[in-house]
């Protein structure tokens, strides 16, 4: 279990969180779904020890998929996997299971999106960590292409089982992808459920859950 406890963040006057506490399911995908500018990301960021806070926070050793790739510029996709595994046969496997074999001298200004984010999603994998965060890693693609990449995150997670903390603003993804699933709302979570199928599911497919997540967002 990944706790935080009576954690306190603001930005100036602006409180984002007070008193907050949170328990994480270690080996489970958790999804917080909130709107924009709800302190999902400061959350996020949080826990990775990227933005200072108030409270018990665990030092964890954290890989991260961000919504854009982050992928280094001047270096190939052998060299951004690279610059978390030193194991070259281990980051050739890994280039050929998500699909970008061929791709490993390209840099990324010669990636597609969905290349870009498959990329950053090898890196997120090979870097040795306790948990996965992920910060709406799937917005910035179209349909076809999120599907694959969805179902691409599901293969990876299920031969690593690691601990995923994902924070979107869409209903959709979150009934796509979570395990648990939080309502973060005034810097508190308003809901906590578990559906009763089993992720992954399919994306955009409508039904009962993601009709739920859509009225506890809007309610």
């Amino acid at each position: 279990m990944i706790e935080i406890k009576n954690l306190y963040k603001s930005y100036g006057n602006k409180v984002i969180y007070s008193n907050f506490n949170l328990s994480l399911d270690e080996g489970k995908i958790t999804c917080l779904l909130g709107s924009s500018g709800s302190g999902k990301t400061t959350l996020l960021n949080v826990l990775a020890g990227i933005t200072p806070f108030e409270g018990e926070v665990p030092a964890l050793n954290c890989s991260y998929i961000f919504q854009s790739p982050a992928l280094v510029p001047n270096l190939t996709v052998f060299g951004n996997l690279k610059l978390v595994c030193k194991e070259e046969a281990a980051i050739n496997d890994m280039i050929s299971r998500v699909g970008l074999k061929g791709k490993d001298k390209s840099y990324p200004i010669n990636l597609s999106g969905g290349e870009a984010q498959r990329a950053a999603i090898a890196r997120a994998f090979l870097c040795k960590s306790d948990i996965l965060l992920m910060d709406e890693p799937f917005a910035s693609l179209d349909l076809k292409i999120k599907k694959q990449i969805i179902e691409l995150f599901f293969e990876m997670w299920e031969e690593d089982r690691r601990t995923v903390f994902a924070v979107t603003h869409d209903p959709d993804e979150a009934a796509a992808i979570a395990q648990r699933v939080l309502l973060l709302k005034d810097g508190r979570i308003a809901e906590d459920f578990t559906p009763q199928t089993d992720a992954p599911r399919s994306l955009y497919a409508g039904g009962e859950l993601r009709e739920k997540l859509v009225n506890l967002l809007i309610k």
